[in-house]
């Protein structure tokens, strides 16, 4: 199944490439009055919807951009077709697709593909994460003042009541740098890889993080919520190397 996926997020990612080049500003919609859907986005999320059905068709699926299935199945696709749209309408090269799969409620294989960057990250459930052939570990880094996090301002977009600027405020002077990247799946990825040391965020949904959290734990990374436990829908998601878990968090909490 892994072997599917994979091939499946290449696909994806090769035709959020070809629908780029024929989109226009047209084609650009809007959520909310910061939040935009592409043509492409719903375009990829058709091709793997119409690839997985078909591949298993009595499993549930949840995408960002049709919702959930009524099927009844202890396994759901939960899927990302463009995570990082903003990017990619502005052609900017951080953004990809992602394709997890669950076993009630727990992602056990993950595909997310970064087709402007050609990097191709996956893992299975006790198998490793891995960027192409290569197997991932998170960084060593135990010192807030050695690291590079990342973050985002989904809640902003939101508009939600509680924001990450005062956790940003606290922590920025104390790293060595802060990234924004604008796609949460990317950033778990790059924790995963050892690129970031941690990542946190608050105000995103299940398929934003459904695949890349299991890169991070499979390579030897933790996940939780801003308050020490697992409401990551409510609470924020937080995923880090292990190493720097008791210096950063304390500074996460409200």
């Amino acid at each position: 199944m892994i072997e599917f996926m994979k091939e499946l997020a290449v696909e994806a990612g090769k035709l959020s490439l070809a629908e780029f080049a024929r989109m226009n500003h047209d084609q650009v919609e809007y959520k909310s009055a910061r939040d935009i859907v592409t043509v492409a986005d719903k375009a990829v999320e058709q091709l793997i919807y119409a690839r997985v059905t078909r591949e298993t068709p009595d499993y549930a699926f949840f995408g960002e951009e049709s919702g959930r299935t009524a099927a009844k199945s202890d396994y759901c696709w939960v899927i990302d077709p463009i995570d990082g749209t903003a990017s990619f309408a502005a052609e900017l090269p951080i953004y990809c697709v992602s394709i997890a799969l669950q076993y009630r409620g727990e992602t056990v294989k993950a595909a997310i593909y970064a087709p402007r960057l050609g990097e191709l990250f996956w893992a299975e459930k006790g198998g490793g994460a891995f960027l192409n052939d290569r197997r991932l570990q998170v960084s060593s880094c135990a010192e807030l003042s050695d690291a590079m996090l990342a973050t985002g301002f989904a809640c902003l977009r939101a508009g939600l009541k509680e924001n990450n600027l005062p956790r940003f405020n606290r922590i920025a002077p104390l790293v060595r740098g802060i990234s924004r990247l604008g796609s949460a799946a990317i950033d778990l990825c790059y924790v995963a890889a050892g690129r970031f040391a941690a990542y946190w965020e608050i105000g995103l949904q299940p398929y934003d993080y459904a695949g890349g959290m299991l890169l991070v734990t499979e390579a030897g990374g933790t996940i939780g919520d801003l308050d020490g436990g697992h409401d990551l829908a409510r609470r924020g998601i937080v995923a880090t190397n292990v190493a720097i878990d008791r210096e950063l968090l304390p500074y996460l909490r409200a």
